[in-house]
């Protein structure tokens, strides 16, 4: 009886401190993800890096339906510099894309803008090399926006809308705060903030820490 109390009051405290620091920050919490350089293929590019009616295959569940394949390629920049092991995500979709950090773009030596997924007119050049063959990309590798992924639960508890922007603040030695994060909204997304490793490691920001969105975007 002693052990169920003190774990009783344990987590009462645990809670109440949850709650205090909530309404301190008056801000929503969200976990974040830092999202490392990645490729997103059309079936056809797929089959003429991999061969005729390659399939990928699977390595690990991502949110929304998507995950992260086993096959990884080589992308190089217009200077031929290249970057070896850049991991494909599935499924296949209508338009390839190669997602990229700012580093990445100077070692590559490409001028990739700053794009929300699927937005590639006008992007950077880019070539992808396979085990069984290469194509060159006249757009599509971008560096990848900041955004947040919420269902509609959390975004109606977040007071959020999708297409929103929103500042948020990240309280760790850095105090970093996050100006024009994106909010999508989708009942197949799990909840969590992506930031490319470039602003993962000027803030100190490690895969599970948390941020809390503080105001709307500026």
């Amino acid at each position: 009886m002693a052990q169920e109390y003190e774990i009783e009051v344990i987590t009462r405290m645990v809670l109440d401190a949850l709650a205090k620091n909530a309404s301190e920050d008056g801000g929503f919490v969200v976990p974040i993800g830092v999202s490392a350089r990645h490729i997103h293929l059309t079936q056809e590019h797929i089959e003429a890096l991999f061969g005729p009616g390659y399939r990928l295959t699977k390595f690990k569940d991502l949110m929304g339906g998507q995950y992260a394949a086993n096959e990884k390629v080589t992308i190089v920049g217009l200077k031929l510099r290249a970057i070896e092991n850049v991991r494909i995500l599935g499924p296949a979709r209508k338009k390839s894309q190669v997602e990229i950090s700012a580093t990445d773009a100077v070692k590559l030596g490409v001028k990739a803008p700053i794009r929300e997924s699927g937005d590639l007119a006008g992007s950077a050049p880019i070539a992808i090399v396979g085990p069984a063959g290469a194509l060159y990309l006249k757009e599509g590798c971008i560096i990848a926006a900041r955004h947040i992924h919420m269902s509609p639960a959390d975004a109606e508890k977040a007071g959020v809308r999708d297409g929103d922007y929103v500042s948020v603040k990240v309280d760790n030695d850095r105090g970093t705060v996050f100006q024009k994060v994106k909010i999508r909204v989708d009942e197949s997304f799990t909840l969590e903030m992506h930031i490319d490793t470039d602003e993962a490691n000027a803030s100190h920001i490690r895969q599970g820490d948390t941020a809390v969105i503080v105001k709307e975007g500026l």
